[in-house]
């Protein structure tokens, strides 16, 4: 496959990268109606994918919580719309109406009062109270095979107070806890009758919640369809009165049906076009979508190669930092990005407050250069001079670009001995298996575009964590990741953060691939709507209303 199938295409008005803002403890804001102009009614079309299943708790996958974001709320959310940056991450509340913090380990939620369960069985619109968030985040925690519950892993206790009051009680300081509650992968509030009902959160039957919308139709395989909620809390919101989602796996399709009209956001992930397709479709889309809209910002996304560290020959550093230096990134980014990309230090580059720039890694920013000699030098030192014969895990997401690269970071470390013969998986047993670290030799794929730098690193380097899949067990950044969770000033924790991405630069636990830049893309009919990072597509589209 030639480096580049295309001539490089310079970024146009530059591209925003992201921050991480944190709120001081403050009363929630309720959204307001953007203006007079706002018009209630009409159909939003999506392209989506098809959820494995709808329990929350039982899946990381970005193709059951993007579902749920339209269904379910959370305590805290972020604010999204068009005077939000894209990839900046203000806390805002949902549910909650203000939250306080009486000390480092306590925390205070107040209710918003007449929230109410969508009018499903078994639930039947019932106000919802303090004890479904107790119920909700007690189940998070302890329900079996929930992966994510490591990000609350702080919590000694959650209590109801009163009917409208929440409380909880942290068993050590841990200053990212808000944001863990606004993460669209967190608690999603659920029903205990529900559960009890189901047994679990599986079935499409269970998809009850107190979101903007409600599901009204799943046909597998095919698309999703939600309808507008007319009891939410926020009294004349949503604006949309429907929204469908279109299961579409065939990027020639896809862009058939964008081109045709069929989709209101870009098809890609998160609601973007790859810029390989953007390329080939823009001057059509002139003619044929005069009014589409359009915003550029780096991608938190970034792909990269897992090892089992615990056995040979990945346990030898210098191994890792061969396969690192094997990999040809700035080529990468010609290829698979049209040229337009940017490295990743193991926190992507698009949170820009938390990542190192490579410059700054000391010692460690070496590994981030092509260098294919040094990489033979360090295989044979570490008794591989012929390299080794190796097995690559890999699901295909549905998209060509990580095709694209995979089949480059194959190439590459073909060339300096590294024969990995692809093991292909449905995404399902991908996911079960592969992306929980359950793999003989290596793994190559997406990690999830966290909204923080905690997710990036706890979750991927702490010593028995279930994301961990590269099987590490290094005490000094284990040590170093707890005291930044307990350093409430900002600066010092950034060199904290800054200092473990140097550690982490030597070692190469995870080969950091490069990330490209999004085209976000949106209908111009669709108002009062902005692209960002995540999996919460509800809550970007909650005060969205379409002018035709």
């Amino acid at each position: 496959m030639p480096l580049s199938r295309r001539d490089l295409l310079a970024l146009s008005g530059g591209a925003l990268a992201a921050s991480t803002l944190r709120p001081s403890v403050a009363r929630a804001q309720t959204p307001k109606p953007p203006d007079a102009g706002a018009r209630r009614g009409g159909t939003l079309s999506l392209r989506t994918w098809d959820p494995p299943h709808f329990d929350p708790f039982q899946t990381i996958s970005y193709k059951t919580h993007i579902a749920l974001s339209f269904t379910h709320s959370r305590l805290l959310k972020h604010k999204a719309g068009p005077s939000v940056v894209p990839g900046t991450f203000v806390i805002e509340g949902d549910l909650a109406e203000s939250w306080s913090q009486p000390s480092e380990t306590t925390y205070v939620f107040k209710l918003r009062k007449g929230v109410r369960w969508h009018h499903k069985p078994p639930v039947n619109g019932r106000e919802l109270t303090a004890d479904d968030v107790v119920y909700s985040v007690n189940h998070f925690l302890t329900v079996k095979g929930n992966a994510n519950a490591y990000m609350l892993k702080s919590v000694a206790k959650v209590e109801a107070t009163d009917k409208y009051t929440v409380k909880f009680t942290l068993k050590e300081p841990f200053v990212w806890f808000l944001d863990m509650l606004a993460n669209p992968l967190a608690v999603a509030i659920v029903a205990r009758e529900v559960v009890e009902k189901h047994g679990d959160l599986k079935k499409h039957e269970a998809v009850v919640g107190t979101g903007p919308w409600m599901l009204d139709a799943y046909r597998p395989n095919v698309g999703l369809s939600f309808v507008r909620n007319p009891g939410y809390v926020l009294a004349g919101l949503p604006y949309i009165d429907r929204v469908e989602m279109t299961v579409d796996e065939d990027n020639a399709s896809r862009i058939s049906a964008f081109l045709a009209g069929k989709y209101d956001l870009g098809w890609e992930f998160p609601g973007t076009i790859n810029r390989t397709d953007w390329v080939q479709i823009k001057d059509t889309l002139k003619q044929k979508r005069p009014n589409l809209k359009t915003v550029e910002y780096p991608s938190a996304v970034m792909s990269h190669l897992s090892m089992r560290t615990d056995g040979k020959p990945f346990d030898d550093v210098r191994v890792r930092q061969a396969m690192s230096l094997a990999i040809d990134r700035k080529a990468i980014i010609e290829a698979v990005f049209e040229g337009v990309g940017v490295l990743n230090p193991p926190v992507p580059a698009a949170l820009r407050e938390w990542s190192i720039p490579i410059d700054k890694l000391g010692d460690g920013a070496r590994y981030y250069r092509y260098d294919p000699t040094e990489a033979k030098r360090l295989l044979a030192a570490a008794g591989y001079p012929n390299g080794f014969p190796a097995t690559m895990c890999f699901t295909t997401y549905g998209s060509t670009i990580l095709v694209d690269s995979m089949q480059l970071v194959q190439k590459y470390l073909k060339d300096v001995g590294i024969d990995a013969k692809l093991d292909t998986k449905e995404y399902g047993a991908y996911i079960s298996t592969c992306f929980y670290g359950k793999f003989d030799s290596m793994t190559y794929g997406p990690q999830t575009g966290f909204l923080e730098p905690d997710n990036f690193l706890f979750g991927q380097y702490y010593p028995d964590e279930l994301k961990n899949q590269s099987h590490i067990n290094d005490p000094v950044v284990a040590d170093m990741l707890v005291r930044q969770r307990r350093t409430a000033d900002v600066a010092k924790r950034r060199e904290i953060i800054f200092d473990i991405q140097r550690h982490l630069a030597r070692q190469q636990y995870y080969v950091q691939m490069p990330s490209g830049v999004y085209i976000g893309v949106w209908e111009g009919a669709l108002k009062n709507y902005a692209p960002s990072f995540g999996y919460d597509y509800g809550g970007r589209l909650m005060a969205a209303w379409l002018e035709r």
